[in-house]
């Protein structure tokens, strides 16, 4: 999940903790200011510019700022390329394997917004229905109002929903984490947890990243066709690409088979520790999904090259917001269905979701055709001073912009 501000500040800090960037869940800290999201921005663009270092230099630079393990893989024209460094558990000293799965936290979000997407295209739904007419009197009290917010304005964070995960101490702190880690949350548990705040915003007045925007579509999923959301992104994305390592978890708190291990300190409140083991309810279609960087790539792919959606659902997954929270990943970075835009140094954009939990970080960057793909996990919680997002960024930005590159 890729978490508000907190988690905003991590995925684009610098996306649960919104991305439990997935969710959104865990980030560093909250409080980056403009200043330093703008020296971000410069930083990366000149060493884009700069330097021509391959993906294994780039995955070394982001092991080096204090990361536990790396895994990128580069898709594009000429093939595939992968590179790996550092540790996917620190206990047994295995290494990082480009095989291996990882949470991918509010990467999750780009799954759910595809199904609603879906839906949409079918007739069964609309993006201009209020989150009320599916379901009524969810969204309510302190000044919550489900009839004003809109299906699209979910999708979008611009429903003025206060995260969920701002008042969630799964996600906090070492503690907190070690006492409700393997507790299952229902959909509806989380969303009142919301409802406990006045919203940041009225609908449609701003943009502010929320899980609980997520959690709702996937009610609102469940709601019109009579299947969960797990059930439903099975069915329509994972079975027909065949994305085989790709895992829609409900309350199975294990990774199965070969995987990359978390860790966390959760902002220094104590020691690091092992954060693999979480009871994905935490999280819900906000982003308790698990996969690999293969199955990701082929998924972007897919979406992108217009297999997965028809072009008037795809285009309308494609037309953003500015969402300045967002500026550490890019300048005028902005925020469409389930999707984000950002600026390369070379011109023009990309699209994907990052997606961050505690331990686990994901970048992702695909062409506005699909045929580049690049897929970026990282482990542990990296740098405080944001260098670890400043050379995840310098990665994406030099093989999404060396076209040629074999």
């Amino acid at each position: 999940m890729m978490r508000s501000t907190r988690t905003i500040s991590r995925i684009a800090a610098a996306t649960l903790v919104a991305s439990l960037t997935g969710v959104g869940l865990a980030t560093q800290a909250a409080g980056t200011t403009q200043q330093a999201r703008a020296d971000a921005s410069n930083r990366i663009v000149v060493a884009s510019k700069t330097s021509h270092n391959t993906l294994q230099d780039n995955v070394n630079t982001i092991l080096r700022t204090g990361s536990v393990g790396v895994l990128a893989q580069s898709t594009g024209p000429h093939g595939t390329r992968y590179a790996t460094a550092g540790t996917a558990n620190k206990a047994t000293g295995t290494a990082v394997n480009p095989n291996d799965r990882f949470r991918i936290g509010s990467a999750t979000k780009t799954y759910v917004a595809t199904v609603i997407l879906q839906l949409v295209g079918e007739g069964r739904l609309s993006l201009d229905d209020t989150v009320d007419h599916w379901l009524p009197a969810v969204v309510s009290g302190n000044g919550n109002d489900g009839t004003k917010i809109t299906v699209r304005q979910l999708l979008q964070h611009t429903s003025g929903l206060f995260d969920y995960l701002g008042d969630f101490p799964e996600v906090s702190s070492v503690d907190g984490y070690q006492a409700d880690r393997h507790t299952t949350w229902t959909p509806g548990q989380l969303v009142a947890i919301a409802m406990r705040h006045k919203p940041d915003f009225a609908p449609g007045a701003g943009w502010e990243y929320s899980n609980t925007n997520y959690v709702l579509a996937g009610m609102i999923i469940e709601k019109a066709t009579g299947h969960t959301w797990q059930q439903e992104v099975t069915r329509r994305i994972l079975q027909p690409l065949h994305l085989s390592h790709t895992v829609v978890p409900t309350t199975d708190p294990r990774i199965p088979g070969a995987h990359l291990h978390g860790y966390s300190n959760f902002y220094k409140t104590g020691p690091t520790i092992d954060v693999t083991s979480l009871n994905p309810s935490a999280a819900d279609a906000a982003g308790n999904m698990i996969s690999t960087t293969a199955d990701l790539t082929r998924f972007y792919s897919a979406l992108l090259g217009g297999k997965v959606l028809r072009p008037a659902e795809l285009a309308e997954m494609k037309k953003t917001v500015r969402a300045p929270d967002l500026d550490v990943l890019g300048p005028d970075a902005s925020y469409g269905l389930g999707l984000m835009r950002i600026s390369l140094s070379c011109g023009g954009a990309y699209y994907g979701h990052g997606g961050d939990l505690p331990g686990y970080t994901t970048r992702d960057g695909i062409s506005a055709d699909g045929r580049r793909v690049v897929v970026l996990e990282t482990t542990g919680d990296g740098a405080a001073d944001l260098s670890t997002e400043h050379a995840q960024r310098t990665l994406m930005d030099q093989e999404l912009c060396a076209a040629d590159r074999k």
